[in-house]
């Protein structure tokens, strides 16, 4: 064992593990070591907001993971990209801000996540960010994590989504982060001063100036150190030599829902069958790791635009090569913005209590890593049914750290996940249809008019269906025989380990993951440090009052075509 000896190990310098790197030397009280695989965020392609795809879809900067063949899609294989950078996924990720509905962290404590209840987390939402418009008692003001709308909908597109929603009979909400998610409004984005504002630029940079924090880079961890059932370090891999090193106080694995659970079970802590049959040592049988893995899935609604106002005009070299040097000269522009400014969280319906599908608008018709534009004008909904009940794994195949995990998410597997995606058709066409959007709407280029029947829409999604790119739950937290750790982040059955990251999700939000992600580190540093817990408000929510009874609140102006 080194001599390098630490009070605290964190493994994984992405949404969670810089928070952590940050709050646990803040009182310069204790010595942290903070592991990453990757390397440096100083890219333009990861600072410049509307370079989102690139770093997404770049090996040096993500783990290009891939299902294995997902039985209810057709046997697709689906792209699985996760942070392998500081910053971690936030530094890849799209930057939408999205906390999730107050109903969710109900959800997590009835799930046995006792103390995660909305009244409890709000707290620690509002320490992590600065909300451009000022704090109130749902948003925050002097936190470290810059929240804003890009360029505040000066495209028309945007608001005439908007108007849509309205015309359809949903509600418009001033704020889906605060009091009322349900609704359609404007969509919140992690850009402070025009660069992408990801928990390295927020947490880790100011830390990294502290003299009780150690980053090392290009470190790939290839176990938890065992006494017995005590984590006492980690062994990890930098340049070709293997190195440990012991942490006195505690190991926090904060490496993602992928990397968390593969390498608990590296650590040979897991399913007995599944660590014995992959040549690993079992150090405590623990079924849950792995297991419970959930994301989001959504398609792209597209249309033809019959107004000369969309983005497919700006992506042609040229324009791209202006937007490029002006965002490097003043970091303002379309270079400083994700392009989802306006959005959509509605009710699939009646009898569903909160918000279950969701909007990304986008005033341009593409896919998401920026191929296939079409010639013209268009725009694009980017929708998904957002509480799904398939359940999938992550689970190793070898000794070998370097050997990816198995991974399957068992998309649509269950019939209500199906039903789901059958409601984002009918109802996107119907709003869509409405009188706001009738200057700019032109011909529906996917799913195509001929998509009607169920079994057409089922044949459609499972073709063109995507990942979201939020896989969570895969270590979750709670007191039940799946449950991986405790509600105060620690490993069930280990001393001295604990897990800090999506993965510890019981459920998965109705939202966007990296703003949970930040708020559940934000709350674990204060377990971790013995803090009492930030004040709970009384914090009301705005709810359809008559949700079991409806859809939506009001009367569409035009019928569902």
């Amino acid at each position: 064992m080194s001599d390098n000896r630490y009070d605290y190990i964190i493994v994984g310098a992405g949404s969670a593990g810089c928070v952590l790197a940050n709050r646990l030397t803040e009182d310069g009280q204790y010595k942290v070591l903070l592991l990453e695989t990757g390397g440096s965020d100083k890219s333009i392609f990861i600072q410049m907001p509307t370079a989102l795809s690139i770093p997404m879809n770049t090996k040096k900067y993500a783990w290009q993971f891939e299902t294995e063949p997902e039985p209810f899609l057709d046997n697709r294989r689906m792209h699985c990209p996760r942070g392998k950078v500081l910053g971690g996924s936030s530094s890849i990720n799209g930057m939408v801000y999205v906390r999730g509905h107050a109903r969710d962290f109900d959800e997590w404590e009835s799930e046995g996540a006792e103390g995660w209840n909305y009244q409890q987390v709000l707290p620690y939402f509002k320490k992590a960010e600065t909300w451009v418009f000022g704090g109130d008692d749902y948003r925050g003001d002097s936190g470290p994590l810059g929240v804003n709308n890009g360029n505040n909908m000066r495209n028309p597109l945007y608001k005439a989504f908007i108007r849509a929603g309205v015309d359809a009979g949903y509600m418009e909400t001033g704020d889906y982060n605060g009091a009322q998610q349900e609704g359609f409004g404007a969509m919140h984005m992690t850009v402070k001063n025009g660069r992408r504002w990801s928990t390295a630029n927020a947490y880790l940079r100011p830390a990294m100036a502290r003299s009780n924090l150690t980053v090392v880079t290009h470190a790939l961890v290839h176990k938890v150190l065992m006494d017995g059932k005590t984590a006492t370090g980690v062994r990890y891999e930098q340049s070709g030599k293997v190195k440990e090193v012991a942490a006195s106080r505690e190991v926090i694995l904060a490496a993602g829902s992928i990397g968390s659970p593969h390498l608990l079970q590296l650590s040979g802590i897991g399913r007995r069958d599944l660590l014995e049959n992959a040549g690993i040592e079992v150090k405590h049988e623990l079924p849950g790791v792995g297991e419970n893995l959930q994301d989001h899935l959504e398609f792209y609604f597209q249309f033809r635009c019959n107004q000369p106002v969309s983005l497919n005009r700006k992506l042609d070299w040229w324009n791209k090569l202006k937007i490029g040097v002006r965002w490097i000269l003043r970091k303002d522009g379309l270079g400083a913005t994700n392009h989802f400014e306006s959005c959509g969280f509605i009710r699939s319906k009646a009898g569903v209590e909160w918000p279950d599908l969701q909007y990304h608008f986008l005033p341009a018709a593409m896919r998401y890593d920026g191929r296939e534009a079409f010639d013209g004008d268009g725009f694009q909904l980017h929708i998904g049914h957002n509480k799904p009940k398939s359940r999938g794994f992550v689970h190793v195949q070898s000794a070998d750290p370097k050997q990816p995990p198995r991974i399957r998410f068992n998309y649509l597997e269950h019939e209500a996940d199906r039903e789901g995606f059958r409601d984002c058709v009918r109802l996107t066409r119907e709003i869509i249809n409405q009188p706001s959007m009738d200057e700019y709407r032109g011909a529906e280029i996917q799913p195509g008019v001929d998509v009607q029947s169920d079994e057409q829409i089922d044949a459609f999604v499972r073709q063109a269906v995507e990942s979201a790119y939020h896989p969570s739950c895969s270590c979750k937290m709670g007191t039940d025989p799946l449950a991986v750790v405790d509600p105060e982040t620690r490993v069930h059955g280990v001393r001295n380990l604990r897990v800090v990251d999506s993965s510890i999700f019981p459920t998965i939000p109705n939202g966007n993951l990296n703003a949970p992600t930040i708020m559940v580190a934000e709350r674990a540093a204060d377990l971790i440090l013995g803090k009492p817990p930030l004040a709970a408000p009384d914090a009301s929510v705005v709810m359809d009052a008559q949700w079991q009874a409806r859809q939506r609140p009001g009367q569409a102006k035009r019928p569902m075509a």
